[in-house]
Formats: C-alpha cells, structure tokens, sequence
C-alpha cells in the first residue's frame, strides 16, 4: 500500500507543482476551452442571423456573386491609394513629431499650426482643397506671372486623393510619434549625453529606436482606417472599391446589393489587417510582457 501511494505521488513530485496549483491551472484551462467553444458558437449564430436577413430582405444574390470579379479589381487602386498615404504620413508625422518638439520657436509653430488646422478640418473638405480648389490658386499665381502654376496645381485625381490621405493622417499621427517619444525616460537622453552624443546622434541611436515599439501598433491602426477612408477618393472618379460599387447600384437600380458587397469587402480587408496589428503588438510587447 505504501509503494502504491508512493508511485502516484511520483509525478507530482518530479513536476514540483503542488495539487492546489494543478487544480487551479486544470480550472483555467478548462474555462478558457469554454470561453472558445462558446464564442465560436456566438459567433456561428450572429453570422446565421445576418445571412438570413439578407435572404429575408430579398437581396439578388445572384446579380452580386456576377459583379463580385469587377468589384474587386477596385482592391487594387484602394491597396495603392492606401499604402502611398500612410508612407507619405508616417514621413509627414516624424517630421512634425520633431518640429512640435523643438525648441525652435519657427520649427515648433509650424508644426503646431500644421496638426491644429489639419485635425480641425474634415477630411471631406480637405479632399476637395486638393482636387478642385488647388488649380484655383494655380491659376492665381499664374495671372502674378508664375506662367505654368496652374498646370502644376492641377492635380490627377489619384495623386490628390494620396496627398489628401497622407497630409491629414499624418496630422493625426504626428502626435502618436511625440507622445511614443516622450514615453522614453529622460534617463536615457542623459546617459547618452554622457556618452558625447549629440541631440540628433540620441534621437536616431537612442530614443527614436526605443519609441517605435510605441509608435507602431497605433500607426497600423490608423492603416485600417485609411483603407476605409480611402473611399473617398471615389468622389474624384477614381475607380476604386466602393466606385465601382456605387456606379454599377445606380445603373442597374441595385445599389443596396452593391453597397451591402462593398461593406463586407471592406470588412474582410480591415479584419485580415486586424489579425496582422495583433501580431505586431505582441512582438512589440515580447519584452515588456509575456504573451501566450
């Protein structure tokens, strides 16, 4: 009896985790394997009831499933607009991170200046400065005697869609990089002045390094709202997503199917770009937290 008892305590005591802490764990896991099952199921009912709506509703699947190809070759002029904007913003919100930050008293108000007139401003109007007021001013400086301005102002519709995007995310994430670097001690602007280092020689070294793993995370959130703020560029002509969508609704008296397959396009794009932030947080956040 003695050796039975003995060899069941065995592997208790080779794994050195007392009863109690097994218990507990077993409890955990066995509640996380619950709260899995049960939003799968959730999630399983949800997307059953919106599927029978729309079949209640009396959509045209079938015109849908038939425009679904031309609709999606809109993808690609949303992916580009997006993707040349955010790069165009991320270098707009490091240069105004650095002017609000300075002490240069011309730097700093002009980079205020920048993110309190863009960001008090919709991004509507802001779109229709650069495609249609634009040429204006060309055109103003042109009868000054600046000859060819007004063909220089006068922009294609997809280069004004980027620079409207750009200019006014990279307002907004001018003070995600100020406050990413603000975040850093000043500990370390210290030490590696003590290191001989200049300002510029610590920003680039030092701090700006340790302030990406701030700044990332947020600025591939602001990517996701771009791919849907995207879609106004539509209002120039160019033949993106919801474009396409829009302009075949009105022309076979069908929009709602268009709209509805324009919104769940969307929607599968920014949840794709979703699951990738997640995967980019937790390697941000691998020193500074243990992650499952």
């Amino acid at each position: 009896m003695e050796d039975k008892t003995t060899d069941q305590q065995t592997p208790m005591i080779l794994s050195g985790i007392p009863p109690e802490a097994l218990a507990t764990l077993h409890g955990i896991e066995t509640k996380k394997t619950r709260y899995k099952r049960n939003l799968i199921i959730a999630f399983a009912v949800l997307i059953t009831f919106m599927v029978s709506t729309l079949i209640i509703i009396g959509l045209d699947f079938k015109f849908m499933v038939k425009w679904l190809p031309f609709i999606l070759t809109g993808i690609g002029y949303t992916l580009l607009v997006s993707f040349l904007a955010i790069s165009l913003a991320c270098f707009l919100a490091i240069a105004g991170a650095l002017g609000r930050l300075s002490l240069n008293p011309v730097l700093n108000s002009i980079a205020t200046t920048y993110v309190s007139l863009i960001r008090g401003t919709p991004l509507l109007v802001q779109v229709y400065m650069w495609y249609i007021a634009l040429p204006q001013i060309g055109k103003a400086l042109e009868d000054l005697g600046l000859t060819g301005t007004q063909a220089l102002f006068t922009l294609p519709a997809i280069p004004a869609g980027i620079l409207a995007l750009g200019v006014c995310y990279g307002a907004y994430m001018t003070e995600t990089v100020r406050a990413g670097i603000q975040s850093i001690k000043i500990g370390q602007v210290e030490a590696a002045k003590a290191l001989g280092m200049t300002n510029s020689q610590a920003m680039r070294r030092i701090i700006f390094p340790q302030a990406v793993r701030v700044i990332i995370p947020p600025v591939s959130n602001e990517f996701i709202a771009m791919i849907k703020d995207s879609s106004l560029v539509s209002l120039m002509g160019v033949w993106e997503l919801s474009f396409r969508a829009i302009k075949v609704g009105r022309r076979h008296f069908q929009s709602l199917e268009m709209l509805i397959m324009a919104a769940m396009i969307y929607w599968v794009m920014c949840f794709i770009l979703q699951l990738v932030q997640e995967k980019i947080e937790a390697h941000m956040a691998r020193g500074d937290r243990r992650t499952s």
